[in-house]
């Protein structure tokens, strides 16, 4: 095992004796920090970087009642069941092949994937990026349950559900999104104005369906592209959770290669919808001036983050970093993006 594999896995070890949340409501962004960390070589900083942010965490919350197939139902979208849940998917994958279990529970969690502001959803897309390229280690697998438990516990639907069928290309709708009418809201109160906010539905259907399996990876490899340039001149509506406009899309997209290719197309209309969602909920108005960089490596930008320490600029970062490796030249706007995001969030994790 190399020093990259024992630091992720030790950290991941460490994450697991605390809880999915804290102070009851805020995501614990540790697992996704230090898989992304460990990634793009800054491993040596990974546990100094946990020792910071694992101050505020919690405890894992107490187990109620086991989970089984016939009462699943019943606990899908209860946070008060987190570590039943957890169990419950620890008991599965040491079963079962992930794989499996994830292509089993995928079509029933994915319609949640506006709970807990789709962190689940990330949590779930950077395990599984680990699993698919590098070494099945147990602390990995576990993580894969923790992630699947924390989405089936806070697994709640979006108020809108637009089917694409459109012709515009994800960055083209992306641009006639309308606003909701008061932005200065909590992020289920955005969401809830949605439904009657005029022109939104047509508009988010504007965007063109997939007509395959390839097609929908395509669409939702132009959406992660399109979110993050957004970004670049607009992240300002909201620095924090306009990076889930990129991120989430970008999570599912990291998960295809692990799922059936009939559920590629389905993925990728839910991953608009909550792009789409969050974008009309926390997009400025208008565009900031161009942000002045100078030449820019993929290596430095991603320094800049973990020196900067908060760890949605390190996701924001992580998802650029994916988005300029996409063109052979580059691509200074998806790391422009990633600058901004420092500029914008506060540092610290």
């Amino acid at each position: 095992m190399t020093a990259h594999h024992g630091t992720l896995d030790e950290a991941l070890e460490r994450l697991h004796s605390t809880g999915p949340e804290f102070h009851g409501y805020l995501s614990n962004h540790g697992p996704m920090a230090v898989e992304a960390l460990a990634r793009h070589g800054q491993g040596p900083g990974v546990h100094r970087w946990l020792d910071t942010y694992s101050g505020k965490l919690e405890d894992v919350p107490p187990a109620r009642d086991a989970i089984s197939d016939a009462n699943w139902r019943q606990a899908l979208g209860d946070p008060q069941r987190v570590t039943d849940w957890t169990d419950h998917f620890a008991r599965t994958v040491a079963e079962r092949p992930w794989r499996e279990v994830l292509a089993d529970w995928w079509p029933r969690l994915l319609p949640g994937i506006a709970g807990a502001a789709t962190h689940p959803a990330i949590r779930v897309g950077h395990i599984v990026r680990t699993l698919l390229t590098e070494d099945e280690t147990e602390p990995r697998i576990a993580e894969l349950a923790h992630a699947l438990g924390y989405w089936a516990a806070r697994h709640t639907t979006l108020p809108v559900a637009p089917t694409p069928g459109g012709t515009s290309a994800p960055d083209d709708a992306l641009d006639a999104l309308p606003r909701i009418a008061d932005q200065r809201t909590s992020a289920l109160g955005g969401l809830a104005q949605l439904p009657d906010t005029p022109g939104w539905q047509t508009a988010a259907e504007a965007v063109r369906a997939p007509r395959d399996p390839d097609e929908a990876r395509a669409q939702l490899t132009a959406l992660v592209q399109a979110a993050t340039h957004r970004y670049a001149d607009h992240g300002h509506g909201e620095g924090v959770m306009l990076v889930h406009a990129a991120t989430a899309p970008n999570a599912i997209l990291r998960t295809l290669p692990a799922l059936p290719r009939t559920l590629w197309a389905p993925s990728f209309a839910v991953a608009w919808a909550a792009s789409a969602a969050l974008a009309s909920v926390y997009g400025a108005a208008d565009a900031l001036p161009p942000l002045r960089t100078g030449p820019l490596t993929p290596e430095e930008v991603f320094r800049r983050a973990a020196e900067h320490g908060d760890a949605h600029a390190i996701k924001m970062t992580d998802t650029a970093l994916d988005v300029a490796s996409w063109t052979p030249d580059g691509d200074d706007r998806a790391l422009t993006a990633a600058l901004r995001s420092l500029e914008l969030i506060d540092p610290g994790a």
